[in-house]
């Protein structure tokens, strides 16, 4: 398409060089493995996997490694991967409800069923840079079980927080408080199963249902999707100030019933971030008075993401509840169509490339049009060389 490109293609050999040489650093230094990355910036992990579609902490940490740290760079190698993949079926809903929680609050009840589980987050931290190391914790000179070796290598980092909880157990949501109060409308009974539309297969249409909307920001930027939140609580839509209902971080068992087999087996387990966001219904002729609530899953550790995302979810049904669509947060079309950030990269950074016979054809627009004013204008043209 580009002719322009076929003519540099030793320059762009040598820039591939120089991406390997700038992305490995000085040869004194120490290389950086996958397991680090892993281990030790987990909640990166946890976004590429999330943006990225695909739950793979190898390749999610391999991605971050290419990419130097270029969030959205390994969000793109881990789609590019994902499509590499074969698809053998669709596991069964998974029940958030028997997640095995290493963290849960809400903002809406101080006393919730089942308590508070703080767990492992910056909310309660100072922001100070610590540029002294912590001293490593002695070991204590126990070798692990062979199946806490398997279970920590096919799962995540935090194994160790995530054996200080309970195992999975039914821990009720908060909202359902609310439901049998009568005060908020009961949880849609209809399971995600094998008809579900699937984004990854299907181009986006809008106006689009909730499954695909809730699809899109799963994957969304969490940026666009923070920003746009934001725009809500600063009064572009949200009229009442919403709370939190319910943030839980954990695991969720996956199940898969295979066709030579007949019956559900587990096939392992991912851990998720979910959120259910509340917010007043003053009521309407056809609504009783109550409350309402929107609702954010992510892979991963992503509070921010998953609250965003809740928050969205609940704007997104104005169109569908009669309600006048004002605001860019209200809009699907604006909100699914720049949420995603592979797209936009692409889109932004193809600018990079050259473009010289469009821009010539600007360059004689703009001096016939401004050869044409100046003698409209009586303006002499001064001859050019």
């Amino acid at each position: 398409m580009y002719v322009a490109v076929k003519g540099g293609e030793a320059a762009v050999a040598n820039s591939r060089k120089l991406v390997k040489r700038s992305r490995r650093g000085p040869l004194h230094i120490p290389k950086i493995g996958t397991d680090q990355v892993d281990h030790q910036l987990g909640l990166a992990v946890d976004r590429v996997m999330a943006e990225g579609a695909l739950y793979d902490r190898k390749a999610a940490a391999q991605a971050i490694l290419q990419s130097q740290g270029d969030m959205v760079e390994a969000i793109f190698l881990l789609r590019a991967f994902r499509t590499t993949l074969k698809r053998f079926g669709n596991s069964k809903p998974v029940n958030t409800g028997k997640m095995q929680v290493i963290r849960r609050v809400s903002g809406a009840f101080k006393d919730i069923p089942g308590g508070q589980i703080l767990g492992p987050t910056y909310d309660y931290t100072h922001r100070l840079i610590e540029f002294e190391d912590e001293p490593e914790p002695p070991s204590r000179g126990i070798q692990p079980s062979r199946e806490a070796q398997i279970d920590s290598d096919s799962t995540s980092p935090d194994q160790e927080l995530a054996g200080l909880a309970p195992r999975f157990q039914q821990l009720p949501w908060v909202v359902d408080i609310l439901r049998n109060q009568g005060l908020m409308p009961p949880a849609s009974e209809t399971l995600i199963g094998e008809a579900v539309e699937d984004l990854t297969r299907e181009p986006l249409k809008v106006p689009a249902s909730r499954s695909i909307r809730l699809q899109n920001l799963a994957r969304g930027d969490e940026g666009f999707l923070l920003g746009t939140a934001y725009s809500l609580q600063r009064g572009f839509g949200l009229d009442r100030h919403p709370f939190l209902g319910e943030l839980r971080v954990g695991y969720v068992e996956l199940t898969y019933t295979p066709p030579e087999l007949g019956f559900e087996i587990s096939i392992g387990r991912v851990k998720v971030t979910e959120c259910f966001m509340i917010n007043r219904n003053d009521g309407s002729e056809n609504r009783s008075p109550g409350f309402e609530n929107g609702y954010g899953l992510v892979f991963g550790q992503n509070e921010r993401k998953a609250m965003s995302m809740s928050l969205l979810d609940r704007s997104l049904q104005s169109a569908e509840e009669g309600v006048e669509v004002k605001y860019p947060a209200q809009d699907q079309e604006f909100v699914l169509s720049h949420s995603d950030n592979v797209e936009s990269s692409g889109f932004v950074q193809h600018l990079k490339l050259p473009h010289y016979v469009d821009f010539q054809s600007e360059l004689v627009f703009i001096r016939n049009y401004t050869k044409d004013s100046q003698k409209k204008r009586k303006v002499p043209v001064e001859s050019s060389v």
